[in-house]
């Protein structure tokens, strides 16, 4: 997939990164006022948020759009889904990766939050990524929220002097001596597999929703992830997504429940290590995932598919497996196993999906043996030890579906 391909569905609206090329293109051509005439032209595109802080709508596609930030607050969506879920108060020497940095807030959060200048036996690197260079020359149009973006647009401001986007240094700040920013404007998929393994102790994961840039919450993507991250690092991301939470546990991460800050769900924590997730996501989460369709993530297998061509590869997948190997999340027939229902028009949708997965009823022994360790006892007479995480008990109802509908084992 080439950038061009990708700029069209991940950046903010096309009018607005149209205004941001011109104004830049005559700053390289000697204008030494573009930058102040772009700053007032773009402001019709901004959206002030609840904290004073602006955003800008994407691109739409299949005649929706979505803001780059919740209307609740963007510099305060970074504090609470991405820079408190990280648990780097205590550490000294911290590497962080934002992939998707956008308009530099979840850097800029950071820097705020842990006040390396302050705290001077603090250091900080951080590596920001963004694959559309006009997003990143927003950065540097849009008033900064936090004193510390100032240190987000003065990077923001070399680098695209370095690719000879922007001409003039007109950010008026220097950079903290512990405080190491580096800007790379490239496709994440690319980037990350130059990355050193065992690095970061964070990574921001911070794209459009998966329906919008489904290749960066790929299994292959976040498997390289895993390589990168160290065993105690944690990734935040602020989608809870069924595909994303598949993926992130196919992958080998424990996932948690991020904070719900300005959305409905909460966002997602995982971590090579289960000390570092607070919360578990909820029972019909991790029963959606494991044994419904929805529970099919991304594929990219050579990390180079475009988002339309991975988000028709998973339909196909998911009608293939739906009724045989995966139950049918239509009717979300999974979060019944083991109740009792009416047997209205519902109840008989649901009845008809478990009899097609050759499950007699919601209350039979076959019903209870799938989802048998979501209780803190033996509710099908395995009698095997319980679990107590959400990845595993997920991976551990997946694995007895597929053997059931495979007709390899019954309990």
């Amino acid at each position: 997939m080439t950038k061009k391909q990708v700029d069209t569905s991940l950046t903010p609206q096309k009018e607005a990164m149209d205004i941001i090329k011109h104004y830049f293109k005559k700053e390289i051509e000697g204008d030494s006022l573009a930058r102040i005439k772009g700053q007032k032209e773009i402001k019709k595109f901004l959206i002030k948020t609840e904290d004073g802080s602006y955003t800008l709508n994407s691109n739409e596609v299949s005649g929706k759009s979505e803001t780059m930030h919740t209307h609740h607050g963007a510099i305060t969506e970074s504090v609470e889904k991405f820079v408190k879920p990280s648990l780097l108060e205590n550490k000294k020497n911290i590497k962080v990766l934002d992939i998707c940095c956008g308009l530099g807030y979840n850097a800029a959060a950071l820097i705020d939050y842990l006040d390396p200048l302050s705290k001077g036996d603090i250091l900080l690197s951080l590596d920001m990524v963004e694959i559309s260079t006009e997003t990143v020359a927003a950065g540097l149009l849009v008033p900064s929220p936090v004193q510390s973006h100032l240190n987000i647009k003065k990077a923001y401001e070399e680098e695209l002097i370095n690719q000879k986007f922007a001409r003039s240094r007109e950010v008026e700040h220097e950079i903290p001596s512990n405080l190491f920013l580096n800007v790379i404007i490239e496709d994440a998929r690319q980037v990350v597999l130059n990355l050193k393994e065992g690095y970061y102790d964070a990574i921001f994961l911070d794209p459009f929703s998966p329906s919008k840039a489904p290749e960066l919450y790929s299994v292959e993507f976040l498997k390289v992830l895993k390589k990168i991250i160290k065993n105690d690092g944690v990734i935040c991301t602020y989608t809870s997504a069924a595909p994303v939470r598949a993926a992130f546990v196919e992958a080998g991460f424990h996932i948690g429940e991020g904070p719900s800050f300005g959305r409905k769900s909460g966002g997602t924590v995982a971590s090579l290590s289960l000390e570092n997730i607070k919360e578990d996501i909820s029972r019909d989460d991790e029963r959606m995932i494991a044994l419904s369709d929805a529970g099919i993530p991304f594929r990219d297998p050579h990390m180079n598919l475009n988002g339309s061509e991975l988000i028709l590869n998973r339909s196909k997948e998911r009608k293939i497996v739906r009724g045989s190997f995966k139950f049918s999340s239509a009717v979300k027939t999974p979060l019944f196993l083991g109740k009792d229902i009416e047997k209205d028009r519902l109840g008989r949708r649901i009845l008809r999906n478990t009899k097609k997965m050759n499950i007699a009823n919601l209350k039979s022994k076959e019903a209870f043996y799938l989802i048998c360790f979501q209780y803190d006892y033996c509710a099908c007479g395995c009698g095997k030890p319980r679990i107590y995480n959400s990845r595993d008990r997920i991976i551990k109802m997946k694995d007895r579906l597929f053997l059931h509908s495979s007709g390899n084992f019954s309990p």
